[in-house]
């Protein structure tokens, strides 16, 4: 399936109508499988709120209300740790979990043990550089595989990527802490992360 964008030019009085439109064209009910669970991946890339950096309360909020007037009822928040963010302080800043909790999506953190382990996975792709990170293996979340996902980033500078966007997202959610190594090989991480992505999610 080829990639579509949808661009809009919004209003704050809109803007949740705007976000939901926004899923429709670019293709959700064809992205998505009705029938899986759905994986909502925030970036929280600070604590603080910068709804340049982070993803914006009615950037969620939208897209949860266009997933479930879509039929995708099985919704999960997904949160990770980075360095030098604390999850846990940045959804409350940035007013996340008085969203999640009004629509009923439960918010897991792929760093607890009791959401979730990470488990060994053997990549069918060929790997440019992670096996070279992760000589002992490389580990995702037994949560992930299955499931839909939906990345909810924002598009931002980023002093390794020049650019960053969906696939810098799926970095903190698909791999652990020691990560930050690849960012010397950054393009070739997200060339891998793609690769896997795309074996795992539905």
């Amino acid at each position: 399936m080829r990639s579509r964008v949808a661009a809009l030019r919004v209003q704050p009085g809109t803007i949740l109508e705007s976000v939901e439109r926004l899923c429709e064209l670019g293709g959700m009910r064809t992205a998505l499988a009705t029938s899986a669970p759905t994986i909502l991946k925030e970036n929280l890339p600070w604590n603080f709120t910068l709804p340049g950096a982070n993803t914006t309360p009615w950037q969620l909020e939208g897209t949860i209300r266009a997933l479930k007037a879509g039929g995708y009822q099985n919704l999960t928040c997904v949160q990770n740790k980075t360095v030098v963010t604390d999850a846990f302080k940045g959804e409350d800043l940035n007013k996340y979990v008085p969203i999640l909790k009004q629509h009923g999506v439960p918010i897991l953190y792929n760093f607890r043990d009791e959401d979730m382990r990470w488990v060994p996975y053997q990549p069918k792709s060929r790997m440019h550089v992670l096996p070279r990170i992760f000589p002992e293996g490389i580990h995702i979340p037994d949560f992930f595989p299955g499931k839909n996902i939906v990345h909810l980033p924002t598009m931002k500078c980023h002093i390794y990527t020049t650019t960053t966007g969906a696939m810098k997202n799926a970095f903190g959610g698909l791999l652990h802490t020691h990560r930050h190594y690849t960012h010397s090989w950054i393009h070739r991480t997200l060339v891998d992360l793609l690769a896997i992505q795309k074996e795992i999610h539905t």
